[in-house]
């Protein structure tokens, strides 16, 4: 049985970069405010005139072939984790296909939130275990500032998401390099952190243009305080559970790259776990939360920092809506 390997990363973002001046001027809130309780300096949002989902993704796939020596005509399988799909449906793992120029090889979509890079790694290692797909492209992507109330009643949701997209290329290997994936939910907490709308578990007449004119429904709603009171005890829980699994303990993690949901849970994890500045990586204070798209975001970054070398060993760790919770250990 062969075993999995990234061969290549990418990522892409917006040019528009949003301060925290900027909304302090659309909403009322401070500089101070916005990094007290999430440490973000500025995120990125997307020009809807320029840039889609799976273009996004694109760009990123790009970079990641790039650095792969690898081209788009290898790739025979496509894993999109997004919770903002171009279209309502179909989802864009298709869209990016076709950007791609790869016709009929297969495409799926996986709707895990912040979670959603991880579950779509683990995916795509099985299917290379397995054998039936060889080259596997992984990608990460939102937008979700199109949907953001940038107003003072939506700011503490407005201030958190950025978009951009990541990318990785899984290959076979005669090493492990993909140790394991590890997986969790709990939907007892899905309206804690959710968007109620367009949902089909509504009356026809309630879904008709005409008939919606309360919008709330589509804005993201959260209850901070009880996702990070859940994100802190289920990030260093599944941060474990990896390590036992691999008979490691927190010394042998060379680095750890977290979902980047909020600058005050990786410094919490940081902290209990008592690990070293140079173990975790961060780069939620230049791109804010960009959900599924934040950890291939921070691991093409850190590779590009020389912070990613051969036989390290590396630690993803997520958690968010559903709630979902995942970690891969990773020997690179």
């Amino acid at each position: 049985m062969p075993y999995s390997r990234i061969a290549g990363l990418g990522h892409y973002v917006p040019d528009n970069v949003i301060t925290n001046e900027y909304l302090t001027s659309v909403m009322d809130t401070t500089n101070d405010w916005i990094i007290e309780r999430t440490g973000i300096r500025e995120r990125r949002w997307v020009d809807p005139t320029k840039d889609t989902v799976a273009g996004m993704a694109a760009k990123a796939t790009r970079m990641a072939l790039q650095r792969a020596h690898m081209t788009e005509k290898d790739i025979d399988f496509i894993v999109f984790a997004t919770i903002t799909p171009d279209y309502f449906f179909p989802g864009s793992g298709v869209l990016l296909q076709r950007e791609l120029g790869l016709e009929g090889i297969a495409a799926m979509d996986i709707r895990n939130a912040c979670s959603g890079f991880i579950y779509a790694l683990s995916t795509a290692d099985q299917f290379i275990k397995s054998g039936m797909y060889k080259n596997v492209l992984v990608i990460g992507a939102e937008i979700q500032s199109t949907a953001l109330d940038v107003t003072t009643r939506g700011r503490n949701v407005s201030v958190i998401f950025g978009d951009g997209a990541g990318a990785a290329v899984l290959v076979p290997s005669e090493k492990p390099g993909l140790l394991s994936t590890h997986l969790h939910s709990d939907g007892r907490f899905a309206e804690e952190l959710y968007v109620k709308d367009p949902g089909s578990s509504r009356p026809r007449e309630e879904r008709q243009p005409e008939q919606i004119l309360d919008t709330t429904t589509y804005k993201v709603v959260m209850n901070g305080n009880q996702v990070f009171k859940h994100a802190v005890v289920r990030f260093m829980e599944v941060i474990n559970e990896a390590l036992k699994a691999n008979h490691m303990s927190k010394e042998d993690i060379s680095l750890l790259v977290p979902h980047q949901a909020n600058l005050r849970i990786s410094q919490f994890i940081q902290e209990k776990m008592a690990l070293r500045d140079d173990q975790v990586y961060n780069n939620i204070m230049r791109y804010g939360n960009t959900t599924a798209a934040s950890i291939p975001i921070a691991l093409s970054e850190a590779w590009a920092e020389g912070r990613v070398k051969e036989n390290d060993v590396i630690c993803l760790a997520a958690f968010g809506s559903g709630f979902t919770w995942a970690s891969a250990l990773i020997r690179w």
